[in-house]
C-alpha cells in the first residue's frame, strides 16, 4: 500500500496548501481508504464514502460518552489545554445525543426559515454599507473590507453581543481555530487556550447581564429555555455561543474571499455573472464548491468500520476530506473546471448528517448579499495584487485579497 505522503498528501507544504486538488486527485485514484501516519488518521477521499460516513452512527465527533480516553486507547490531552477542551467539548459540534439533539434544538429555534428570511433586509444592508466604504475608498482588502465584518456582524447581532465589543471576536475566533488544524504547535495550543479563556470570560458575564436584563437575542433565549425546564449548563451555553460565532464566520469569510479570487482567476466566468446577476445562487453553490472553505471534518470510529475490505478498527480518526469529495469526477462532471451555471450540484461544503450546519441558510444570504453588492456598486471591481494563502490545510482561505474599483 503506498502511503499518502508517497501520493503528494502533506498538509505541512506550501505548495500543497496553495492548491490540494491534483494530490486529492492520485488519493481518489489509490483507493477509498488510505492510513496516514503522520496525523494517526485514515484519510477518505472520495464523495459517496465521505457522504455515508457523515451519517454513519458508528463514528462521532466524540466517543467520551461511551470510553474514557484509556477505554478508546487515546492519551487524555495535556492539562495546561484543559480550557480549551472545556469549552470546545461542549459545543454541540463535538457532542453526540443526546446532548448533541437537546442542545441543537434549542438553537435551531433561531435559525429557522423563517427567522432567518427575515434577517435577509438586515444582512443586505450590512452588505451595502460595507461595498460603499470599498467603493468610495478605490479600493482596499475585500477580506478585511467586507468579507470579515459581515457575517461577524451578524451572528454578533444575533447573539446580543454589544458593537462596542465585537472587535475582540475575530481574533478570539481565529487562535481558537487554530487548533482544529492537524497537529498543531505548542504556541498555537497556547494562543487557543489564552482565547478561550478570554472569551468564556466576556461570555459569563455577558451571560450574567442578560440574566439580569433579558434581550431580544438568542443568550437571551437560552437562558429563557433553562429556566423553563430545557436544562442548559452555563457551560453548554457559553461554549454554543463560541461555536456559533466561530462556525457562523469563519467558513463564510473564507468562502467569499476565495470565491472572488477563483472568479478573478477566471474572468469569462466573472463576466458572464456581471452580465446576468440571476447567476448569484448557483455561483454561490458553485464557489463553494470548487475552493472549499472547510477541506477536512474529523470523525472517531466508536465500532469497526469496513470501508472497501479494509477494516477500520474502533479508535481510529477518519479524516473524511471534503476538498477531494467536492473534486470528485465520479460525482461531478470535469470537475476542475468553474462552471457557475452548474445545476447539478451535491457538495458537501456544509457537511451532512446529524452535524450539517445549522446556519447553511444564513450563510447562503450573506454569501449572496455580498455577491450582490459588490456586482451593483463595483462592476470594475480588479485584483490589485496576487493573494497569500494563511499556511492553514483545513481551514482554507487568504491572508486578503486586495483589490481597485475603477
Amino acid at each position: 500500500m503506498a502511503a499518502a505522503a508517497d501520493l503528494a498528501f502533506d498538509p505541512w507544504d506550501p505548495a500543497f496548501v496553495a492548491d490540494p486538488y491534483p494530490a486529492y486527485a492520485g488519493l481518489r485514484a489509490h483507493g477509498r481508504v488510505i492510513r496516514y501516519e503522520p496525523t494517526d488518521q485514515w484519510l477518505v477521499p472520495h464523495h459517496a464514502d465521505v457522504s455515508a460516513l457523515l451519517r454513519d452512527r458508528r463514528l462521532g465527533r466524540t466517543y467520551r460518552h461511551r470510553f474514557s480516553h484509556e477505554e478508546f486507547g487515546r492519551t487524555p490531552p495535556p492539562a495546561e489545554h484543559e480550557p480549551f477542551h472545556t469549552l470546545n467539548d461542549h459545543g454541540m459540534l463535538d457532542l453526540e445525543p443526546p446532548d448533541h439533539t437537546r442542545i441543537r434544538r434549542l438553537v435551531s429555534k433561531a435559525f429557522t426559515p423563517r427567522t432567518v428570511e427575515r434577517l435577509k433586509p438586515y444582512v443586505h444592508e450590512l452588505a451595502d454599507g460595507l461595498v460603499a466604504g470599498l467603493v468610495e475608498a478605490g479600493g482596499g482588502d475585500l477580506l478585511a473590507d467586507v468579507a470579515e465584518p459581515l457575517p461577524v456582524a451578524v451572528i454578533a447581532e444575533m447573539l446580543g453581543i454589544p458593537e462596542a465589543d465585537r472587535a475582540q471576536l475575530r481574533p478570539w475566533s481565529a487562535d481558537i481555530c487554530g487548533m482544529y488544524e492537524l497537529n498543531p504547535s505548542e504556541e498555537t495550543a497556547a494562543r487557543a487556550v489564552r482565547a478561550s479563556v478570554e472569551f468564556s470570560g466576556y461570555l459569563r458575564e455577558l451571560i450574567a447581564a442578560r440574566r439580569a436584563e433579558p434581550g431580544d437575542d438568542l443568550i437571551s433565549g437560552l437562558i429563557a429555555a433553562h429556566d423553563e425546564g430545557d436544562r442548559l449548563t452555563e457551560q453548554e451555553m457559553v461554549s454554543t455561543a463560541v461555536l456559533l460565532l466561530n462556525a457562523g464566520h469563519e467558513a463564510t469569510v473564507n468562502a467569499t474571499a476565495n470565491g472572488w479570487w477563483a472568479l478573478f482567476r477566471h474572468p469569462d466566468q466573472l463576466a458572464a455573472l456581471r452580465a446576468d446577476h440571476s447567476l448569484v445562487p448557483s455561483a454561490v453553490e458553485e464557489l463553494l464548491r470548487y475552493d472549499t472553505p472547510l477541506q477536512l471534518f474529523e470523525r472517531w470510529v466508536l465500532d469497526d468500520v469496513e470501508i472497501d475490505g479494509t477494516t477500520v478498527p474502533r479508535g481510529s480518526e477518519i479524516a473524511l476530506l471534503f476538498g477531494s469529495a467536492n473534486h470528485d469526477p465520479a460525482v461531478f462532471t470535469d470537475p476542475g473546471r468553474l462552471d457557475l451555471t452548474r445545476r447539478d450540484n451535491p457538495h458537501i461544503s456544509f457537511s451532512a448528517g446529524i452535524h450539517y450546519c445549522i446556519g447553511a441558510p444564513l450563510a447562503r444570504i450573506e454569501l449572496a448579499a455580498s455577491m450582490k453588492a459588490l456586482l451593483d456598486r463595483a462592476p470594475a471591481l480588479t485584483l490589485a495584487a496576487e493573494p497569500e494563502r494563511r499556511p492553514n490545510f483545513v481551514m482554507r482561505g487568504l491572508r486578503g485579497l486586495a483589490v481597485e474599483v475603477r
